[in-house]
């Protein structure tokens, strides 16, 4: 019974869109981030995997390693270099090896988000105490300016009051409207924040079930060779795919079983250019091939 090929569950580039517009001084893996993302994506669409996992890497372990968990535009900017390195790792065919990446965006995504809602929390907790005094202040003088214009007749002492009252009742309405823009933009980046961690978990458990099922369905076949004899055809065949999603399905049957040659020429044939095998699958390839001469 021919099997359905699956959908590719890609991990999409969360972070760009509001790290961007963030403000932030020498941040030096948002540089980083921000100076190569167009290139990265650029190299990704054209087929280069293993290339980008390095650089995206590159970035991780040495501006990451320097990243403060208080720094939320840091630690948005780590996400987006993890994620970055698990879509690499998908198109490379190492699908393992992104489902770590993603757990590891996972969970710099909820610390980040645990330490946001500490940290904007008290502020948050301010500015809400602050508008009930000025609020509660401004309905005050709001009712002695109606009572004070409400006379007939006003001295020279009470215009002085009333001039006063209105600069006061100016003040705090635009401290009353600072604080509420500053409390729609706290909820605002933590809702961002909040998002992303969301985000990354859905795609984990996906990529987790994901994999669970290709486990379960070589089980069945009986050996990664014939689930990929199986499974080839039918990639080869399924023109709707993005090419990045066929190329990455390719590189991940070259990994699965590296002695097909179908699956190196189809991979070829995808990226344009002669691929190397993973020397990591190799050797149980070679073994195999080995045992079954000796039958």
């Amino acid at each position: 019974m021919k099997r359905k090929v699956a959908v590719m569950l890609l991990v999409r580039p969360l972070i760009l869109a509001t790290l961007m517009v963030l403000p932030g001084g020498a941040q030096s893996v948002s540089d980083r981030f921000r100076e190569n993302y167009a290139t990265w994506e650029k190299r990704l669409e054209k087929g280069d995997g293993s290339g980008v996992r390095k650089a995206a890497e590159a970035v991780i372990q040495k501006e990451g390693a320097a990243v403060n968990p208080s720094d939320y535009n840091e630690m948005r900017a780590l996400v987006g270099a993890m994620d970055v390195a698990a879509r690499a790792c998908v198109l490379d065919g190492a699908w393992e090896d992104a489902v770590l990446y993603l757990q590891k965006a996972s969970s710099t995504a909820a610390e980040n988000l645990n330490n946001a809602e500490a940290t904007f929390g008290k502020v948050r907790k301010e500015h809400e105490q602050k508008l009930q005094d000025w609020k509660g202040a401004v309905a005050q003088q709001e009712k002695r300016l109606k009572d004070l214009e409400a006379q007939p007749g006003l001295t020279e002492a009470q215009m002085k009051l009333r001039g006063q009252i209105r600069a006061f009742l100016e003040e705090h309405r635009t401290a009353i409207d600072h604080s509420e823009k500053a409390l729609k933009e706290i909820d605002g980046l933590l809702s961002q924040i909040r998002n992303v961690r969301v985000a990354y978990e859905k795609s984990l458990e996906e990529w987790k079930t994901f994999l669970e099922k290709e486990k379960l369905e070589i089980s069945q076949v009986g050996s990664s060779a014939k689930y990929v004899a199986e499974k080839l055809p039918q990639v080869r065949v399924d023109e709707t795919k993005p090419f990045f999603d066929r190329l990455a399905y390719a590189r991940r049957l070259k990994r699965l079983d590296p002695s097909n040659p179908g699956c190196a020429e189809f991979v070829s044939s995808l990226a344009g250019s002669e691929e190397s095998t993973p020397t990591k699958d190799a050797s149980p390839a070679k073994a195999k091939k080995k045992s079954s001469k000796r039958r």
